[in-house]
């Protein structure tokens, strides 16, 4: 489990439908430093330009780090075990050593390279798991997470879940989130489809 916070708030962005352009332009407006990718697959059929080897390259051009973490904290992880009634199921993704182990790694992270942004494919922040796994998890331990939408504009983790939920508590205890697509069990997607 994740020990203690992160000094600075971590951020988040889908590229969406952003071109790549657009996409830099977001990270030098927020001077983000480092990007974490967290697609469990780090390749889209539907924007080459934003596979992971061209991606590396073109951040790095721009003097912005690239760190793959889809294997820890991608949201369609091939564990069974992940799975209720065929959508993954974030609250047993948390209890897993595999994502605990990525938190932490995500933790030292953004100690040592500066302002973080975690990369995924959904521009809006309360589609994707960024928000409904990694973001619920790092909330809970105090860290501060601000989503970048689909406009630019920033969120609160909180704000974020409140677009999902539309404001609605549960009477029962803490929102529980799954994926919205269903896979066969034990399997993910093949290209970046929304989480």
């Amino acid at each position: 489990m994740v020990t203690s916070t992160l000094a600075a708030p971590l951020y988040t962005v889908g590229y969406g439908t952003r071109t790549l352009e657009e996409f830099l332009a977001v990270l030098r407006a927020h001077a983000l430093e480092c990007v974490v990718d967290v697609r469990t697959s780090p390749y889209s059929k539907f924007k080459p330009e934003f596979s992971k080897e061209p991606l590396e390259l073109v951040l790095r051009q721009h003097g912005i780090r690239y760190v793959f973490m889809g294997d820890s904290l991608g949201g369609q992880p091939k564990d069974p075990a992940c799975q209720t009634d065929g959508k993954i199921d974030y609250d047993k993704v948390r209890t897993q050593p595999f994502f605990q182990a990525g938190l932490e790694r995500l933790r030292g992270v953004g100690a040592e390279r500066g302002r973080v942004v975690l990369l995924c494919s959904e521009g809006r922040p309360e589609q994707c798991h960024r928000s409904k796994l990694i973001g619920e998890a790092l909330a809970a331990v105090g860290v501060c997470v601000q989503h970048i939408d689909e406009d630019g504009r920033l969120l609160t983790q909180t704000q974020a879940i409140d677009r999902l939920t539309q404001g609605q508590l549960d009477l029962f205890g803490p929102p529980s989130f799954t994926s919205r697509k269903r896979y066969p069990r034990g399997s993910s997607a093949d290209d970046q489809r929304p989480a």
